[in-house]
């Protein structure tokens, strides 16, 4: 139905994650931005957890080989298909022979193609995602290449096309355009670094590196110091974890994270800001806010309310478009 005719060995197929097989040595994967999963899945009417494609590195070009509608979410910049401008967010028609390509953005960094059912690829322990460290799931357990051929999982999809909502950052972020805001909760080890760099922890902005990838952020900023040097056992650990290595930098734990490390916990990046973290470009910054367990449940309930409110508006409008 689509065959890959640019892309890197960084654009793999990933659902919401795989769960249940921590106690094995084997991570989660996922999407790096489930928010746009989540929303791209719903412009197509799909379930929320169906496979994409996700492309951190751009352009990013395919064909299409039959008729196919797709969606496209998480990066805030415009496609092509063909002659015409696609936009950000939206749902569209291919037709046989169109050639789709995906633009990088100034505020994002991923996006994701979405298919008719999600991408047809056989779940392993559950999951469709790629996990590229272990070789399995996902497309052949690799990241595609060019002349991959892939398919939807619905080839009789009918439904609403031309249509699409706004970038989700201008309703989630309270500066949209500016540095990301992203809340964290002191986790096992905070205060086994001085005042003053848990200060500097929260004050200054993080440059994310461009060593970070699917597996970790590294940042670089001023270094933390710890009150006495930290020698720690091998311990488990999940994406949004904050370890802070031996030179004082921070590493933060993403989506193809290991189940297990032993550097110090400074914190852990809260669930409901996963999407936003994902979604930082390399090279840009980040800084940190402080919350505490409440707010950080509090701040998930407000985001999975205005996920579900949206969802339903998305399918209020395909299954009566007329009537919106």
């Amino acid at each position: 139905m689509i065959v890959i005719e640019r892309t890197t060995a960084l654009t793999s197929v990933q659902d919401t994650g795989r769960f249940g097989a921590l106690h094995y040595g084997v991570g989660t994967a996922g999407a790096m931005d489930p928010l746009a999963l989540r929303l791209g899945n719903a412009l197509l009417g799909n379930q929320p957890d169906d496979a994409a494609i996700e492309v951190p590195l751009f352009p990013f070009r395919l064909r299409f080989t039959r008729d196919c509608a797709f969606a496209l979410s998480g990066g805030d910049s415009s496609a092509t298909l063909g002659e015409r401008r696609i936009p950000a967010w939206w749902v569209a028609q291919a037709r046989a022979g169109d050639v789709l390509t995906l633009h990088a953005s100034r505020f994002s960094a991923r996006s994701y193609l979405h298919l008719p059912g999600g991408v047809d690829v056989p779940p392993v322990l559950g999951s469709r995602s790629t996990q590229l460290r272990g070789e399995f799931g996902g497309f052949h357990g690799r990241g595609l290449q060019q002349g991959d051929c892939l398919s939807p999982c619905l080839t009789d999809w009918q439904g609403a096309t031309d249509f699409g909502i706004a970038p989700p950052r201008l309703a989630l972020s309270d500066n949209p355009t500016g540095i990301p805001q992203v809340r964290v909760l002191p986790a096992a080890e905070y205060r086994a670094f001085t005042d003053a760099s848990v200060a500097r922890f929260w004050q200054q902005q993080w440059r994310v590196t461009p060593q970070s990838n699917r597996y970790g952020y590294r940042l670089e900023g001023e270094g933390l110091v710890a009150k006495t040097p930290l020698e720690m056992r091998s311990h488990g650990i999940i994406p949004g974890v904050i370890q802070v290595t031996h030179s004082g930098q921070p590493i933060i734990q993403m989506r193809d994270a290991q189940p297990s490390g032993g550097y110090p916990k400074l914190g852990t990046v809260i669930d409901a800001d996963m999407w936003l973290l994902g979604q930082v470009p390399v090279g840009s910054s980040v800084q940190f806010v402080e919350v505490n367990w409440q707010q950080a449940e509090g701040a998930g309930r407000e985001r999975q309310q205005w996920l579900d409110a949206l969802c339903q508006r998305i399918e209020d409008y395909r299954l009566c478009p007329q009537q919106a």
